[in-house]
């Protein structure tokens, strides 16, 4: 018995608002300088304003038809699902046994980039749906939703390419720009980014457990222990699920086809799960780390308006073209930048406000970075291989006598300004 939908109302999602808020420093005297070598205060005021105009209509626009449309997506990933676990269960006719790991991983990869990831953004929580609300949703990969949504929705959008906040700037394994220091593993970016798109999803769900924030002393022994416990709980569903359950359901092939039936399906789960790592993975590092895309300093950041902070999401990310499809499959993260300035509102639309924020960033005389896949990962591939190499700059060497006095230098620096801040203020 299927659910009765109650139909959207117009304007359901006019007041709509997950969107990540722009940093605020400790010293409110502070004013931010990002983009003050492309705009002024007063036109970078000016482009925060029209951006959020293009994200009022959007939002004032929004309603059945994109109800309908993410109902169509998944209903479309549920087939794909269904025929491609019974196409698994015929390794004895190829065709089959093909075509079912395909579909398998098309819908792995559907429910991963367009339905999980913009869902648990909370792109469609204006519908009141329980099974597309961002805040309970829990998607086909190793790592849990909630560690997920901490680390992406608020740490890398808030702080989007900010050096020190941003944990995504190469995962905490690459070096991946000129600002990150060198130490000797990163002789091995290339290796280890090929490595990483192999495995993905469990760089996602290691990232998600926060090991380096634990061990600086940011994070209680008890949170980390929760952490550790939903990550064992969600890696014991999924490998369950993929790598117990289904081959076990194919020990009924093994009279009929032999020993090697219950492998088959193990093997294609395994293949598909691959399939949707690798996809994720260039979709994500084309997106956020080909040439040209800027990276920030923290303290260039403190107490940023709108507008910069509007400006660093467009400076720091990069779209990829492509056919409709591609774009679908891609979760339209294709449009990164139209993600990064509206990550909240139902990635469908990307495509349709794109042409006008391009628009916008001409008139301000800003970038827009685009371009085919295979230029951007030919990039992302220059980058990491040109910052694999040791710099010549003592600075730049993470281990070197004057790179760790910087650090340090910089360290104390923030503890005075924020102990600064804090102080109370004397009256005279």
């Amino acid at each position: 018995m299927s659910r009765k939908l109650a139909p959207i109302e117009p304007l359901s999602a006019s007041n709509h608002n997950e969107a990540p808020q722009p940093r605020v420093g400790q010293n409110a005297d502070q004013r931010a300088t990002i983009g003050l070598d492309l705009l002024t205060y007063e036109q970078l005021d000016e482009f925060g304003n029209e951006l959020d105009a293009v994200r009022q209509r959007v939002l004032d626009d929004l309603g059945q038809a994109d109800a309908d449309y993410i109902r169509r997506v998944i209903r479309a990933q549920q087939v794909a699902e269904v025929l491609g676990r019974i196409g698994i269960f015929f390794p004895f006719f190829l065709p089959v046994f093909i075509t079912g790991i395909v579909l398998l991983s098309v819908a792995k990869i559907l429910e991963n980039m367009e339905i999980g990831h913009n869902v648990m953004h909370g792109q469609y929580d204006w519908m009141n749906d329980p099974l597309i609300d961002g805040k309970n949703y829990e998607w086909d990969i190793v790592a849990p939703a909630q560690d997920w949504k901490h680390g992406h929705n608020y740490i890398h959008h808030t702080y989007t390419n900010i050096h020190g906040m941003d944990r995504d700037i190469g995962y905490g394994l690459l070096r991946i720009d000129e600002d990150q220091p060198w130490y000797p593993n990163h002789r091995f970016n290339l290796p280890l980014a090929f490595f990483l798109m192999l495995f993905f999803e469990w760089g996602v769900a290691y990232h998600g457990i926060e090991l380096d924030d634990y061990l600086a002393g940011k994070m209680t022994k008890k949170e980390f222990g929760n952490r550790k416990s939903r990550l064992a709980r969600k890696v014991r569903r999924q490998l369950t699920k993929d790598f117990v359950v289904y081959p076990a359901m194919a020990l009924a092939l093994v009279p009929f086809v032999g020993w090697w039936a219950p492998l088959a399906v193990l093997g294609a789960n395994f293949a598909a799960n691959l399939a949707r790592n690798i996809w994720t993975f260039l979709i994500i590092f084309c997106g956020h780390f080909p040439a040209e895309v800027a990276t920030f300093a923290e303290e260039d950041a403190q107490n940023e308006s709108r507008g910069q902070w509007y400006l660093r999401q467009l400076l720091g990310s990069a779209n990829i073209s492509g056919s409709r499809p591609f774009h679908i499959l891609s979760g339209n993260l294709s449009h990164q930048i139209e993600h990064h300035l509206f990550p909240d509102i139902p990635a469908r639309r990307y495509p349709e406000i794109a042409p006008e924020v391009q628009e916008l960033v001409r008139r301000y005389g800003l970038q827009y970075n685009s371009g085919r896949m295979s230029r951007q990962l030919w990039s992302v591939a220059a980058q990491l291989a040109q910052y694999g190499a040791k710099p010549q700059d003592p600075y730049k060497q993470g281990k070197s006598p004057e790179s760790k006095a910087l650090r340090r230098a910089k360290r104390d620096e923030a503890a005075r300004r924020e102990e600064q801040a804090r102080a109370p203020h004397l009256s005279v």
